[in-house]
């Protein structure tokens, strides 16, 4: 099989596909282990196709599940019009949750209320849970043995990122907190949607009046170092082990 006919294959299957296909997926199409090409030849085959879709309105992207055809955040204001069942919109409260337990992750539902200075509603964590963009993790070993929550495979994905190192550094956020100073939240910088405007229009959702991930991001604090805990938990897998914390079993 020649590199061309291998790009084509690989091409065809992710449109096919419709999701994010691992290098592993796409060598088990071709039949038996001996017969797939080597994983080097089919991330050649791919790093091609991002070649040839340079500067057009889709591109192949990695992300935290494998590889996915999707279209440019440039083509959104398009395509809006495809898609006609009013898409899902999330409040400012949502957004900031989600950015505390992305960047303080394992987090209990505690913790992320003193971080934030309210309460967080049963819905927010439910629609969350739901999403499948967190889980929960561990519990804290203190009296009550509260709930952790981290992010997953499925958040990575959504948000297009191959994995937690690839949210921006909180130290850029807070160098724009002037962009929005009417944003009414203690010690909180925010700035462009970005971020959550690509995520919203790769999957065919209205941002209008959708709180930007990066505008929550700030109060979460200083993100994870990396090939850190939460970076592991990100993965899917069980975080290791820290202080007061009784891990999941099962899980």
């Amino acid at each position: 099989m020649d590199n061309t006919e291998l790009k084509h294959i690989v091409e065809a299957a992710l449109l096919a596909a419709g999701r994010p296909l691992s290098l592993d997926e796409l060598r088990s199409l071709f039949g038996a282990d001996s017969e797939a090409p080597p994983r080097q030849e089919l991330r050649a085959a791919i790093m091609a196709l991002q070649s040839d879709y340079a500067g057009r309105g889709i591109a192949v992207k990695e992300v935290a599940s494998g590889f996915r055809v999707q279209i440019e955040p440039s083509m959104s204001r398009w395509l809006m019009k495809l898609w006609e069942e009013r898409p899902p919109r999330y409040s400012r409260a949502l957004m900031e949750t989600l950015a505390i337990i992305a960047y303080r992750q394992p987090v209990t539902r505690g913790e992320i209320e003193e971080i934030r200075g309210v309460s967080v509603s049963s819905n927010i964590v439910r629609t969350l849970l739901e999403r499948g963009w967190i889980r929960v993790v561990g519990h804290r070993d203190v009296p009550g043995k509260p709930e952790m929550f981290g992010t997953t495979r499925d958040f990575l994905d959504y948000f297009g990122l191959k994995k937690l190192d690839d949210l921006p550094p909180l130290a850029e956020l807070k160098e724009l907190a002037s962009l929005n100073p009417q944003l009414e939240l203690p010690d909180v910088a925010t700035a462009a949607a970005e971020l959550a405007g690509e995520a919203h229009a790769l999957a065919g959702e209205d941002t209008t009046d959708v709180a930007s991930l990066d505008e929550a991001l700030a109060v979460a604090g200083e993100p994870p170092a990396a090939g850190g805990r939460a970076a592991d938990v990100a993965e899917g897998g069980q975080a290791p082990p820290v202080d007061n914390v009784v891990p999941l079993k099962g899980r």
